[in-house]
């Protein structure tokens, strides 16, 4: 019994480091590869770097054409951020 209680700390160590540190990456993960799986030509987007513009092609080896102002692009599509497009495509909120 002694040997059960010596090694629980650690266990309840892996425990709350899975819930609050490698399970939500996880969903995050999953999340980000949804997104860039599900985007389409002419949404607008915004890159990790902060770049906009619009999806004018995409590719099947994981790359797509953005146009902006600075003319058209080709970028990564891990290179697009989840959270600041979404951002941006969010409907505005009444106040």
């Amino acid at each position: 019994m002694e040997q059960i209680q010596g090694f629980l700390p650690i266990i309840l160590l892996f425990l709350v480091m899975y819930l609050f540190l490698i399970r939500p990456q996880m969903k995050k993960q999953k999340q980000e590869k949804n997104f860039s799986a599900e985007i389409k030509v002419g949404d607008k987007v915004v890159t990790k770097s902060g770049m906009h513009g619009k999806i004018l092609n995409l590719n099947d080896d994981g790359t797509c054409i953005i146009e902006s102002g600075a003319g058209k692009m080709k970028f990564e599509r891990s290179a697009l951020s989840m959270e600041l497009s979404t951002k941006l495509n969010a409907p505005a909120k009444k106040e």
